[in-house]
């Protein structure tokens, strides 16, 4: 399975602390397993159901926040330097699990993606914090997978929490106009 992980996610490579890029690839696998879906999958369905005909797929969508954040953490620190502690392995593995619940929330049926009854009872951010937890993700990262969809909008978000829910929805809004 963590062969699997590895292959979606050499991002991974990425997050400097060991126990935690374990910790996230770990939850990466817990939920491949209890999902009805397989790795092949987020390479076909669509990264969100709000948008109809959505022509992104899941790990495009995915990876490109992973991408965004990063790159926003990066020149954050370059301009801020000390005055804005930024801990760029919680970004990195933040982004990487903030959508892990949807292997939960999403089936096919038909060859095509819909919410699923696990889906219907509990939103991804939920099921992505418990997956996280599972796992013994840092609760820091736990915080932006709660934290990066609308539910967060009632927290106080960490500044890493903010760079994933900024970069998520820079790749999220702009598809609900398209025609």
């Amino acid at each position: 399975m963590s062969d699997d992980v590895y292959k979606l996610w050499p991002e991974l490579e990425w997050i400097a602390d060991e126990k935690m890029r374990k910790s996230t690839a770990d939850a990466w696998a817990l939920a491949l397993e209890q999902s009805p879906l397989d790795a092949a999958d987020l390479d076909e369905i669509p990264f969100t159901l709000l948008v109809k005909d959505c022509p992104v797929t899941f790990m495009e969508h995915k990876r490109a926040v992973v991408h965004m954040s990063r790159e926003c953490a990066r020149i954050m620190k370059e301009f801020f330097g000390d005055n804005l502690p930024i801990d760029m392995d919680v970004v990195i593995a933040g982004a990487i699990l903030a959508d892990v619940g949807k292997l939960l929330e999403y089936e096919k049926i038909e060859g095509r993606a819909v919410q699923s009854d696990y889906g219907k009872a509990l939103r991804h951010p939920f099921s992505g914090v418990g997956l996280a937890m599972q796992c013994g993700v840092p609760k820091e990262v736990c915080h932006i997978i709660a934290a990066h969809a609308g539910e967060g909008d009632l927290v106080k978000r960490s500044t890493e929490a903010y760079i994933v829910h900024h970069c998520d929805f820079m790749s999220f809004l702009p598809f609900k106009n398209l025609k």
